[in-house]
Parts: C-alpha cells; sequence; structure tokens
C-alpha cells in the first residue's frame, strides 16, 4: 500500500494560513485465499468393521465362552447355569408376568431413590459451590461421610425407618447423593476465573454470572456424575432389595438363592446390567445434546 501525501490545490500557503494534505491510499491487491493443510491420514487396507460391531464383540465373545464352558463340561451347571438356560428362564418369567412386574417394582424404588438423592446432591453442590461459608460447612462433612461405606448403614436405616419401602428407597438416594454432589461441586469450583472476570467487565451480574458462566462450566461435571449416579442407584438397589423385599429383581434373586437356582440368579445379574446400560447411553445421548458447544478429543485411529 503505497501513500503520496501533496498539498491540496485551492488553499494558500504561508505562515498565517493552514496547510492542508490530503493522503491517497491506493487499494492493495486481494490476498489468496488461505490454505488449510492437514496431515494424511494412512490408507487402511481390508474391511473396516463399524463401531457398533467392535463395541458388540466383547460381551458376544464372554457368551461365546460361556457357551461353549457349559457345553464341554467345563462349567458345570450346579456352579452356573449356561446361556440357553437362562435365556429359557427368562421366557418363562416373562410369559408368566413375574419379570416385567419385578422390573417395574425395582425401577420405581430407583427411580424414587434416584430424584430424592439428585435433589439433595444438587442443593449441597449449589451451595457449597458457589459460596465459601457453604464450602466450609458442607464440603468438609460430606468428605467425611463419603469415606463411610453406605452399604453399611443398612442396619441402621431398618432401625430408624423399618423394613418396609423407606430404608430401601433412602439407601439409593444415598448411593446417589454423593457422585452428583463431588462431580458438580468440582464443575463449579472448576470454572475458567479468566471467563468469570471478563463476565464481570461485561457488566454481568451475579445471577448472570452462575446462569450464563458457572453452571455451564459445571455442566460436564455434572454428567460424569450422572453416569456414575445411575449406575450406583442400580448397585444400592442390588443390597437394598435383599432386605425384606415382596417384589422387585434383588426378591428374585433371593428365593433364586434358597433353592440354588442360578439361572434366576445370573438373570436378575443381568436385567440389572441391561438397566444401567440403558441408563448409561441416555446420558451419553444427553451429553450430546447439550455439550454441543464443547470441543473434546473423540479418539484417534478408526
Amino acid at each position: 500500500m503505497s501513500v503520496q501525501e501533496h498539498t491540496a490545490p485551492g488553499i494558500a500557503t504561508g505562515t498565517d494560513t493552514a496547510v492542508a494534505t490530503a493522503v491517497e491510499v491506493r487499494t492493495a491487491p486481494a490476498r489468496a485465499p488461505r490454505l488449510t493443510i492437514r496431515p494424511a491420514r494412512q490408507a487402511r487396507h481390508g474391511v473396516r468393521v463399524p463401531r457398533w460391531a467392535r463395541r458388540a464383540s466383547g460381551p458376544v465373545g464372554v457368551l461365546l465362552v460361556w457357551y461353549v464352558a457349559s457345553l464341554t463340561g467345563v462349567l458345570p451347571e450346579n456352579v452356573l447355569a449356561s446361556p440357553v438356560d437362562v435365556l429359557r428362564q427368562a421366557w418363562d418369567l416373562t410369559a408368566g408376568g413375574e419379570l416385567p412386574s419385578a422390573i417395574a417394582a425395582s425401577g420405581k424404588r430407583a427411580a424414587t431413590g434416584f430424584v430424592i438423592g439428585a435433589v439433595i446432591a444438587l442443593s449441597l453442590a449449589l451451595t457449597a459451590g458457589l459460596f465459601r461459608l457453604g464450602e466450609d460447612v458442607i464440603d468438609s462433612s460430606m468428605g467425611m461421610f463419603r469415606a463411610i461405606p453406605w452399604v453399611g448403614l443398612i442396619p441402621l436405616f431398618i432401625v430408624w425407618f423399618g423394613i418396609e419401602e423407606t430404608p430401601k428407597i433412602a439407601l439409593v438416594a444415598l448411593g446417589v447423593t454423593y457422585p452428583l454432589y463431588f462431580n458438580i461441586y468440582g464443575g463449579i469450583r472448576s470454572a475458567d476465573s479468566q471467563l468469570i472476570e471478563a463476565a464481570r467487565m461485561l457488566g454481568l451480574g451475579r445471577l448472570g454470572l452462575i446462569r450464563y458462566v458457572i453452571l455451564p462450566s459445571a455442566l460436564p461435571g455434572a454428567l460424569i456424575g450422572l453416569r456414575y449416579a445411575l449406575s450406583t442407584a442400580w448397585l444400592a438397589l442390588v443390597f437394598a432389595e435383599q432386605v425384606n423385599a415382596g417384589n422387585g429383581i434383588g426378591y428374585l434373586m433371593s428365593n433364586a438363592q434358597q433353592y440354588f437356582r442360578t439361572d434366576v440368579i445370573v438373570l436378575c445379574l443381568a436385567v440389572y446390567a441391561v438397566l444401567g446400560l440403558i441408563c448409561d447411553y441416555i446420558v451419553r445421548l444427553l451429553s450430546r445434546r447439550l455439550l454441543t458447544w464443547r470441543a473434546s478429543f473423540d479418539g484417534d485411529g478408526a
């Protein structure tokens, strides 16, 4: 870009007169389009296996090994029933209505306990994460209570709440509270201080800062805590339904234990696993929808 300076025509020069100048700017030539150079990926030869097939290869491999071990007698039936017997028992219990009613009863307990635990965890995490006084009062106590095995509280819950539904729901709520609290609290406290300072300079108040900066920053940690909490809810339900349960998956498992029915026991464990897998898949979908604004590493390779 060149600049030329000259005296404008029609303006007198002298000691008592002003001198005006004009600047002529010549337009620079247009820039060439920017090129982005990316490393070329190595070509892979052979058949590319889809990801869903690779994900299913582990469980399918375990089932095959289990079936072959049962078929050849390496794994006796009194130790562990074969997959065929488990599937046959699943069909019989489903046709008789026992398995669907058990899943409904267990799902109701898990959902109720999860909602109670999530409300408690969210309230405590927001109080401890947003206020220093709340952190001083709550966080140390939560760290102390987390060290206590929540399964060991079953006798106390029976003394306090009896042997009906309340101790079962309370145990699930307690198991859900800890992973949700610590992940939400950690997400709030890990918010970028530079973003917070920039938001303050833009004039955001306390509520705006929490809504637009702190809570979105804590969302990834909260979703991780949600995955842990859902798996813990089903784990707690396994123990809770061993306490005088009249229905539910744990009730079926307890009855099968008395008669050494390994096929029913394995079926109940498989149902717990499938329910936990469904909950984990839902959280994964939720994470993809809510975290579209965040760029993250998605693994390398095919």
